[in-house]
């Protein structure tokens, strides 16, 4: 059997979902892992599960309030990327609402069954297993955190590249009635209604719903009145909360239908077997497939109970289970022949409890916690090549690939913090962490079209792969940091920790496609095993950073310079495989291994002031934000497919050397009420898709630039804003599929999966203007 490396690393199946509401339990004020700004410029937060100004947290934290978000007019989860250093958040390919999330060069794009999320997300405190339904859309939060660097002492799951952190508002003891309404750009309509009352004086109840829409960016050429990058979501979420002497509980609910339609990419290269070019608006596609069709429905509710037994102990209990399905039809090679198009069905769900014992006292605070998730992945899809199959005598050529995985993890974590005087103080934690990873594979190959999965005629004609097997990965991270404050404004530390996540099985991996590693002549279930087995990875963070607040709190400035060691880098990816030996790829494999070791070194800047107050009247205000992020991230080692050593050759994917950001916020008083003139600008240097670089599909350096104008009455009663984003329209390249090689230096293109030459790439928002207007009762 010939393999056909693909230069590419690009995943075969993406999923589609949404996450518009996800309400779990929120944490009471005192123990909140949330920021708020105070009106002396103090920034506060409650990262190690106790308030603190950031300025005393020995972390990397970026933390931004709710009302910042609506004000400067983010509507989604993606958009925060945009400000924080050393970070990427975009929607992953083929998708509509799965997250791709890499912090200081660790995350994971891969979102198909059997991979764990190198960021992890956490609502309310909830950890969402699965990228698929994680582009959440921001209304109605109190705000989100992020945290760079391994985490796992203090909460939750252990993750290994950092964690981000969406907050909900709680609800209020006084009856609210709140309406908010946008309009804009590309036909944008939305509607969110929140109410919220006392039921008695410890009981609350609330509900929300909301209908969000927007047309296409661009158009489906094949299938008329089918627009591309549209957006329709149906949500609705309810909460009940109790309150008494500081015992505290939460029950909340919610369910999304999202019909958006599938977003198809755009092809970067003429067709190479039918000679379609290539088409002006990158928006726009081509793509014939209409199976299955578009839907994603999602439900979950959590329950939360904390309760103080003493002045210093606090009992925390949280519980949450989480369900959604999704249908899309990915397109890859979007084109109306049936080339390289890949319909898929995801189902995911968990269930997860996590305890915690908190304890505050003068010198000594911390957390001791337990944490227990229960989960399955299923995913089956097609990969129909029937241009493929024309050309072998194979009409209808399908390679159907069913992953089925179950993780089971448990884990114990602690984290306490001793004060040894008023300036130094001392942080010690641990996590030991037992993951177990059940896979069931199956891979067939159909003729005569789609498979009985999408309601397709094709006929089943060989199974290359019946898997089942497991494996149990565990690991102790350890995390210390030492703190010094030689005076209240001022914190120096240096922190170390130790992130980890677990290993797995490669859900597209083909069995018949096991090499003899034993020279034996066959191959043994134990070679099937390992060739379809991963390693965990890790990665060592030393951290030296300084944190002040400066100029009566006028002046707050962050800076971190950090070293990580990784280790055992997990390396997904699909190669074609001849198995005809004729030179054609007629199949392909998924191959994943432990092949890269690397250097992650960086700093980051991050700074706020308050420039000038009552300049122009009691209440004014200006103030300016601004960040800077530097990543030097190289490969020490990457071996191949075919066990050479390319690490000169390799890039990290998704991982720009420079992140930075500036904004001002400049607040006058008009009227009865607060105009805010906010204007910002972002930049991000070169970054690839993938670890090969590819001149077509690698996004250039770019700049966005966003403004907004806002009117709130000083009652804050109502407000009226106009948004504008990616004001000067800049296209930027944000995911894509790459299954050729050569194109460079007048070379031909080569498709290794598929006759046309799958190279295409999905694109950021276009320039956007919307009105938002806000009442309350």
């Amino acid at each position: 059997m010939k393999f056909q490396h693909s230069v590419s690393y690009a995943a075969l199946i993406s999923g589609l979902a949404t996450s518009l509401l996800t309400p779990t339990a929120v944490y009471a004020q005192a123990t909140e892992s949330v920021s708020q700004d105070n009106d002396d410029g103090t920034i506060v937060v409650t990262a190690r599960r106790r308030e603190e100004r950031i300025a005393d947290v020995p972390l990397s934290i970026t933390a931004i309030s709710g009302d910042a978000l609506a004000t400067a007019g983010v509507q989604e989860i993606t958009e925060i990327g945009q400000t924080v250093p050393n970070m990427t958040l975009e929607v992953s390919r083929g998708t509509n609402t799965t997250l791709t999330a890499f912090i200081r060069g660790v995350g994971q794009q891969d979102p198909v069954a059997g991979f764990e999320a190198g960021v992890g997300l956490y609502v309310d405190d909830v950890y969402l297993n699965r990228p698929q339904a994680a582009v959440l859309d921001v209304y109605d939060v109190e705000r989100i955190e992020v945290l760079r660097g391994p985490q796992g002492t203090l909460y939750g799951r252990n993750t290994i590249g950092g964690a981000i952190k969406y907050v909900s508002r709680r609800l209020s003891s006084d009856t609210q009635f709140k309406v908010k309404g946008t309009y804009g750009s590309y036909d944008q309509a939305d509607l969110i209604v929140t109410a919220s009352t006392p039921v008695t004086d410890n009981l609350r109840i609330g509900a929300s719903g909301a209908r969000l829409s927007r047309g296409g960016f661009g158009d489906n050429l094949e299938q008329p009145g089918v627009e591309n990058y549209n957006k329709d979501v149906w949500a609705a979420r309810a909460s009940m909360e109790y309150e008494n002497n500081g015992f505290f509980v939460r029950l909340s609910g919610d369910y999304i239908r999202d019909e958006s339609n599938a977003r198809q990419g755009h092809r970067l290269i003429p067709g190479q077997l039918s000679g379609a070019p290539v088409l002006d608006d990158v928006y726009n596609t081509r793509a014939g497939l209409k199976v299955p069709d578009q839907l994603v429905e999602a439900y979950g509710g959590s329950l939360l109970i904390e309760a103080p037994v003493s002045e210093n102990i606090t009992l925390k209990s949280i519980t949450a289970y989480r369900k959604d399905s999704s249908a899309s039809n990915i397109d890859f090679d979007s084109l109306p022949s049936a080339d390289l198009d890949v319909p898929v069905i995801y189902k995911n769900d968990q269930l997860s409890q996590e305890f915690q014992i908190l304890y505050e006292s003068d010198n000594l605070n911390g957390v001791l916690g337990a944490y227990y998730l229960d989960a399955n992945a299923f995913n089956v899809f097609d990969v129909l090549l029937a241009t493929t199959g024309d050309l072998i005598n194979l009409p209808g050529l399908n390679a159907q690939t069913l992953g089925d995985v179950d993780t089971k993890t448990w884990s114990i974590f602690g984290d306490f913090t001793y004060d040894l005087t008023d300036q130094f103080s001392v942080s010690v934690g641990g996590r030991y962490t037992s993951d177990k990873r059940s896979a069931r594979i199956l891979r067939t190959t159909f003729i005569g079209g789609l498979s009985d999965a999408f309601d397709g005629p094709g006929v089943p004609i060989a199974v290359t792969s019946d898997f089942n097997g497991s494996d149990t990965f565990k690991e102790f991270t350890p995390r210390a940091s030492v703190s010094w404050k030689p005076d209240q404004n001022n914190n120096i530390y240096f922190t170390y920790s130790r992130g980890f996540k677990g290993g797995g099985f490669d859900p597209r991996g083909q069995t018949s496609a096991t090499p003899d590693f034993n020279l034996d002549g066959t191959v043994s279930d134990d070679e099937i095993f390992n060739f379809l087995r991963f390693e965990p990875e890790t990665v060592d963070s030393y951290e030296l950073g300084w944190k002040a607040s400066l100029l009566q709190n006028r002046l707050n400035v962050s800076i971190a310079l950090f070293k990580g060691d990784y280790s055992d880098v997990q390396i997904p990816g699909s190669v074609g495989v001849d198995t005809t030996g004729d030179g054609i790829s007629d199949s392909f494999a998924g191959i994943t291994s432990n092949a890269a070791s690397a250097d992650v070194n960086g700093f980051e800047f991050e700074g706020r002031a308050l420039v000038g107050r009552d300049f122009a009247g009691a209440g004014s205000r200006f103030n300016v934000s601004w960040s800077l992020g530097y990543l030097d991230a190289k490969f020490n080692k990457f071996i191949d497919a075919f066990g050479n050593d390319v690490a000169d050759q390799r890039v990290f994917q998704n991982t720009p050397e420079w992140t930075g950001s500036m904004s001002f916020n400049l607040g006058v008083p008009v009227a009865s009420g607060m105009l805010d003139l906010i204007s910002s600008i972002s930049f991000r240097s070169d970054a690839s898709q993938f670890e090969s670089p590819n001149p077509f599909l690698d996004q250039d350096g770019f700049s966005l630039v966003d403004a907004s104008v806002v009117y709130t009455d000083d009652s804050d009663r109502f407000s009226v804003g106009v948004h504008g984003k990616n004001l000067f329209d800049k296209r930027y390249k944000v995911a894509g599929y790459n299954f050729v090689t050569g194109g460079q230096n007048g070379a031909p293109f080569v498709p290794n999966l598929g006759l046309e030459g799958t190279l295409t790439a999905f694109y950021g928002d276009p320039r956007r203007v919307f009105v938002t207007g806000e009442i309350k009762f």
